[in-house]
């Protein structure tokens, strides 16, 4: 075995370990590997060890090496975790298959009209500023409801739910609790949330998608 084998058979263990631990079933938490800064030759020993779901942050990183590992692999789901801007939203919607990052009322008119023009329909993940950082990308938590209900009935995005980034010098399980009520009451139930050191928290509080990369990767350069 690889050392990213290796890697992921401990990620896959941990998830079900945290699973049994809080009465969940591991079958409801996808694991993301964050394949970011990592060309083919790391993504393919965790391909050959039946990894299907790859997170990246940039659109033209990800369109210069996966439409090809994507010619040779078909049951690829990808998912864009990092922002995206609205001028790159044809190549988005053209390369992902999961947005996670939908976060203002110009992007997600953006995405609804290239979903249309392409005739691809993406599902969408809003990203809530749980922690009101005012340096980071997401919704004000104080304007989530009126977003969701927008994103949905004026938009008509496909919303699967929602996703937060905690702040670093905070618990992250506040973080994930307080999205976790703010899907709960405008039933959402799938929740992108938890990376490689907190994922098994983020279980606890229901993440239904974790985006894990220096755990299966390692540092990145």
């Amino acid at each position: 075995m690889s050392e990213i084998d290796t890697a992921l058979a401990e990620v896959r263990a941990r998830i079900a370990a945290k699973c049994r631990t809080v009465g969940r079933d591991p079958a409801g938490v996808t694991l993301i590997a964050v394949s970011k800064t990592h060309g083919p030759e790391r993504i393919s020993p965790a391909l050959a060890a039946g990894q299907r779901h790859f997170g990246e942050n940039r659109i033209q990183e990800a369109a210069g090496k996966w439409p090809e590992i994507r010619s040779k692999t078909s049951d690829l789901c990808l998912h864009l975790i990092g922002p995206l801007q609205t001028n790159k939203v044809a190549e988005a919607v053209g390369l992902f298959d999961v947005i996670h990052t939908l976060d203002r009322a110009r992007l997600a008119e953006k995405l609804a009209e290239e979903m249309a023009r392409q005739s691809r329909r993406l599902s969408c993940f809003i990203q809530i500023n749980t922690g009101r950082e005012p340096q980071k990308a997401g919704i004000d938590p104080t304007e989530a409801d009126e977003f969701i209900a927008a994103a949905r009935e004026t938009w008509k995005l496909d919303v699967a739910g929602l996703m937060c980034i905690p702040p670093v010098n905070e618990q992250a399980a506040v973080h994930f609790a307080f999205l976790r009520e703010i899907a709960k009451r405008n039933d959402l139930t799938q929740l992108s949330m938890g990376m490689s050191e907190d994922f098994e928290t983020a279980i606890a509080f229901g993440a239904t998608h974790i985006r894990v990369g220096s755990a299966i990767f390692g540092a990145r350069a």
